[in-house]
C-alpha cells in the first residue's frame, strides 16, 4: 500500500473549519421549504440518512486514496477507469460546482435589490435595483478579482467570515420565530388581506409531522406553487456535497491518517447537520406551509434586522463563489492542458468564461428551486454515492477485499442506491415541471 505524500501543516481544528465551510452553502436556505414538503419527522429521518451516507462516502474515498496514494478526485477516476474515468469525475465536479455558483449568484440577484431598496426607499424604477445588472457588477468587481488569485490558499481568510455570517443568519431565524405570530401580515406581500385569510384557513399555521405531496396555492395568487416531496431529497443531498474538497483537505492535515481525517469529516458533517436542522425547524415553524424555496424571501424588506441578515448572507455567498470556481478551473486544466505549466492567460480566460456561463444561467433560470433540485438530482448522487462506491470497488484489490466480501457488497449496494436515487429524483422533477406548467397556465 502506498502512502500519500502529505505536506500538511493544517491543525485538526482548522481542517474541521475548512471542511465545514465547504459543506455549508446556499442549500441551507431551502431546508425549511424541504421540511414543509415532508413534515418534521420525515425530514429529520431523511436529513439524518443523508448525513450518515455522506460520512460513509467519505470513508470510501479515504480508503481508496490510501490504497493508491492519490490525493485528487479526478486522479482516482483516472486510476480506476483510465482517461474516461478522469473525464467523468472532472465533468461531474464541474457540473456540481457550476450549480453551486449559480445558486450563490441567484441569491445575490434576489437579495441585493432588497438591500438597496431598504437602504434607499422609492428607487424601484432605477436600473441599480435590477438583479440582472447587479450580479454582473458583483461578478466583475468582486468575484473575478478573487478568482484570479493563483492559489486557493490565498482565499482562506474569507472562509471564517463566511461561516460567521451564516451563524448570524441562523441566530436571526431563531429569534424571528419568537417574535412572529401566525397569521402574520408580512410586509413583503402587498395583498395583505388575501394572505391573512390564507394563513387563517386550512390549518396552514399547524406544524405537520409527516406530509407527502401537499398542494397549496401561492399566497401571491400569481401562479400555482406546488410543494412536492420530489424536490426534498435533492435539496438535502446538495446541502451535504463536499466531496471534491475532502482529499485536498486531507493532504493539508497535520499528522495525517485515515482515522484522523474521518474524524474531521464526521465532526464537520455533525456540525452542519445541527445547523441545517435548527434552521429548517425554526424557519418552518415560523411560516409553516407558506414557506418558499428561498427562506429569506419570507421576511419583510423593511425589517432592519433582516436587512442586516440579507447583507450577511449576501457577503457569505459572494465570497464563496471564487472558492467554488477553483476546482472547476483545475478540472478544466487537467483535461485540456494536463502537461502545461501555469500560465496567466489560461488562468484568467477560464475564470472569465466560467463566470460568463454562470451569469447566463442565473439570469435565465426563473426559480432557485430548479437549480437546487436538478443539480442535486444529478451531480449529488454521483459525488456522494456512485463515484466513491465504484472507485472503491475498482481500486481496492480483490486479494485484500474479495468482491463477495462485506465491504464490497456494501459498496455495491451504495452505488445501486445512488442510481435509484438519481433516476427517481430526475423523474419526479420532470413530472413536476410538466404538471406545474399545465396547472399554472404556462407560467
Amino acid at each position: 500500500m502506498k502512502n500519500l505524500e502529505f505536506v500538511g501543516k493544517t491543525s485538526f481544528g482548522m481542517s474541521v473549519f475548512n471542511l465545514s465551510n465547504a459543506i455549508l452553502g446556499s442549500g441551507i436556505l431551502g431546508l425549511a421549504y424541504a421540511m414543509a414538503n415532508t413534515g418534521i419527522i420525515l425530514f429529520v429521518l431523511l436529513l439524518t440518512c443523508m448525513a450518515i451516507l455522506s460520512a460513509y462516502s467519505i470513508h470510501l474515498l479515504l480508503k481508496s486514496a490510501g490504497v493508491v496514494g492519490i490525493s485528487a478526485y479526478e486522479q482516482l477516476g483516472n486510476r480506476a477507469f483510465g482517461r474516461p474515468g478522469k473525464i467523468l469525475a472532472a465533468s461531474i465536479i464541474t457540473l456540481n460546482n457550476i450549480g453551486a455558483m449559480s445558486s450563490y449568484l441567484f441569491i445575490v440577484k434576489i437579495e441585493l435589490p432588497h438591500i438597496i431598496q431598504g437602504l434607499l426607499p422609492d428607487n424601484s424604477d432605477y436600473w441599480f435595483v435590477d438583479g440582472r445588472y447587479l450580479i454582473i457588477i458583483i461578478s466583475v468587481l468582486v468575484i473575478l478579482p478573487l478568482a484570479l488569485m493563483k492559489r486557493l490558499g490565498y482565499l482562506g481568510y474569507t472562509s471564517g467570515f463566511s461561516l460567521s455570517c451564516m451563524v448570524f443568519f441562523l441566530i436571526s431565524v431563531i429569534y424571528k420565530k419568537f417574535v412572529t405570530e401566525c397569521p402574520d401580515e408580512h410586509s413583503y406581500n402587498k395583498t395583505v388581506p388575501t394572505e391573512s385569510i390564507y394563513n387563517s384557513t386550512d390549518g396552514m399555521c399547524e406544524a405537520k409531522l409527516i406530509t407527502i405531496n401537499p398542494q397549496v396555492r401561492d399566497v401571491n395568487c400569481k401562479s400555482d406553487n406546488y410543494y412536492h416531496t420530489a424536490f426534498t431529497i435533492p435539496i438535502m443531498a446538495f446541502a451535504f456535497v463536499c466531496h471534491p474538497e475532502v482529499l485536498p483537505i486531507y493532504t493539508e492535515l497535520k499528522n495525517p491518517s485515515k482515522k484522523r481525517m474521518q474524524n474531521v469529516a464526521n465532526i464537520s458533517i455533525l456540525a452542519m447537520f445541527v445547523m441545517y436542522l435548527v434552521t429548517a425547524i425554526f424557519g418552518y415553524l415560523t411560516f409553516y406551509g407558506n414557506v418558499k424555496s428561498e427562506l429569506l424571501e419570507m421576511y419583510s424588506k423593511k425589517d432592519t434586522l433582516m436587512l442586516c441578515v440579507r447583507l450577511a448572507v449576501l457577503i457569505a455567498v459572494t465570497l464563496t463563489v471564487p472558492v467554488v470556481l477553483f476546482p472547476i478551473r483545475r478540472a478544466v486544466l487537467q483535461l485540456l492542458f494536463p502537461d502545461k505549466p501555469f500560465h496567466w492567460v489560461r488562468h484568467i480566460s477560464i475564470a472569465v468564461c466560467l463566470l460568463f456561463l454562470v451569469n447566463l444561467l442565473v439570469i435565465f433560470v426563473p426559480n432557485i428551486r430548479d437549480i437546487f433540485g436538478f443539480i442535486g438530482a444529478t451531480s449529488a448522487p454521483s459525488l456522494i454515492f456512485i463515484l466513491p462506491g465504484i472507485i472503491y470497488i475498482c481500486i481496492v484489490p480483490e486479494e485484500q477485499e474479495p468482491l463477495k466480501s462485506r465491504p464490497k457488497i456494501q459498496a455495491i449496494a451504495f452505488v445501486t442506491l445512488g442510481f435509484i436515487f438519481m433516476i427517481m429524483s430526475i423523474t419526479f422533477i420532470i413530472i413536476e415541471w410538466v404538471t406545474g406548467k399545465k396547472t399554472s397556465g404556462g407560467h
